[in-house]
């Protein structure tokens, strides 16, 4: 290897080095140096949060709503405890956005188990597990949680997003590939962006893609792991989860399922996409949920074999680095985990909901996608204005449901979407759906989209 030349310094320039090593205080000549690099004009840098990607996006899009007198449809202001029905800026609405799945958030028994634990334990745990130790609440819902699941271990994270972030990312990384579900959470697709491991996309349920794509591709990588979710939250449908353990069984992987969604509305008595499915749990190496929905809470867990969550305890940085889930969120879960399997009457009586919703809405023909009519239900208008424009005018009718626009999904999939819970009444589901009929035709008659905004807009620039 060749070495670069020596640089030789003059006897002056040697002294003067000396000097300064001796005395600590830089050189004449250095100080000379720095004093002319501080009076140059210094390079202009934009520091401005402006410039940040999309935030002239959202400057459009907002000029675009106003000129069609739209408020904001994002972070709507709740001024009582949201359920199958709330209230917002003080008027009471029919609420189609929330994940109160089993109505278990309103429930004084849930609601007692948290006031219990704050008296008892506080309302923080003050430092992750491994720091500050454990509870006996953190253990029994982790052991009731893979109950469920028929899994040897659960482990519950503080944050159901970072719970996928931390454990995909922990699990595979170079070398190894994830094949994931081109609809799944964006929380699975950071933490597989986060891996280094490959990663690749199959169309939405298509089981025979991903068999293709394991086909060609399983013998070229160390570890696989295939991702999917038990009801997926942006379109209403399940996959094909027999399948699925086939396909990983015969290629070698590892199944992931996010059942977040599934959790309290899929399966005779809310068990979830296995139980739904009529399979056995213990196929699905890794099952991964949220407290945050059915069991009204705050939270993500894993639950599968004691070797998995024994590697995550020690190694997972959403779950070794942050706090431990605290004593009224922990307990909440667990109180509304118990009367979710004492109480299967829910679950019947939500799927009895989102099936009467999804046959009044197709009977409408209002555009319900791949919704299985379960618990989730979009209705696709794809025009992102036509869907702000709807929920507006459907608030206005004390029907609260939230627009899905870009980038969440792509313009031609623009939609609002409609969570169902089981304390929704019939005639409320009949309410809601003959109310975005009238209000779909209203749109037809103004002309208002996307296209007609362009001309709109191009007519007051040639004024």
């Amino acid at each position: 290897m060749s070495r670069p030349p020596h640089t030789r310094l003059s006897g002056d320039a040697k002294q003067a080095l000396f000097a300064s090593l001796k005395t600590g205080k830089p050189s004449e000549a250095t100080s000379r140096k720095r004093a002319a690099d501080r009076s140059a004009p210094a390079r202009s840098y934009d520091t401005s949060f402006e410039s940040l990607p999309g935030f002239r996006e959202a400057q459009v899009q907002r000029a675009a709503a106003e000129l069609f007198g739209v408020g904001n449809p994002f972070y709507r202001l709740h001024t009582t405890q949201a359920g199958a029905r709330s209230e917002i800026d003080g008027k009471p609405v029919l609420n189609f956005a929330s994940y109160d799945y089993l109505g278990l958030n309103a429930e004084t028994e849930v609601q007692e188990a948290a006031r219990a634990a704050i008296s008892e334990w506080g309302t923080s745990v003050s430092a992750s597990r491994i720091t500050a130790g454990e509870r006996p609440f953190h253990r029994e819902l982790e052991a009731e949680l893979a109950a469920v699941y028929e899994a040897e271990a659960a482990l519950v994270f503080v944050s159901g997003h970072a719970t996928n972030i931390s454990v995909i990312s922990q699990l595979v990384g170079p070398g190894d590939l994830i094949l994931h579900d081109a609809l799944i959470h964006n929380s699975a697709v950071v933490g597989a962006q986060l891996s280094g491991a490959q990663r690749r996309t199959f169309p939405h349920n298509d089981m025979d893609a991903l068999e293709a794509m394991l086909r060609a591709e399983r013998d070229s990588f160390g570890r696989v792991l295939v991702v999917t979710e038990g009801l997926f939250s942006m379109d209403g449908d399940s996959p094909d989860l027999a399948r699925l353990i086939e396909l990983k069984t015969r290629f070698g992987a590892w199944l992931m399922v996010d059942d977040a969604h599934g959790l309290g509305v899929l399966g005779r008595t809310g068990r979830g996409l296995a139980e739904h499915c009529g399979v056995d749990p213990g196929g699905v190496d890794i099952w991964m949920g949220t407290l945050s929905k059915t069991l009204a809470s705050c939270g993500g867990y894993i639950a599968g074999k004691a070797a998995l969550v024994d590697y995550l305890k020690f190694t997972a940085p959403g779950f070794v680095y942050s706090v431990g889930i605290p004593a009224p969120a922990a307990t909440a879960s667990l109180a509304a985990l118990r009367m979710m399997r004492q109480e299967p009457e829910r679950a019947a009586r939500l799927q009895e909901n989102g099936r009467l919703f999804l046959e009044l809405a197709c009977a409408a023909g209002l555009d319900t996608g791949t919704s299985n009519g379960h618990c989730v239900v979009p209705v696709i208008l794809g025009d992102s204005l036509r869907t702000a424009v709807l929920a507006q005018r459907l608030l206005a009718r004390g029907i609260n449901a939230v627009p899905i626009i870009p980038p969440a999904v792509p313009e031609k999939a623009a939609r609002l979407r409609f969570f169902i819970s089981s304390t929704h009444r019939p005639e409320d589901l009949r309410q809601a759906v003959s109310g975005v009929r009238e209000e779909v035709d209203g749109l037809d008659r103004d002309g208002i989209s996307l296209a007609n905004l362009g001309a709109l807009a191009g007519g007051l620039a040639g004024r």
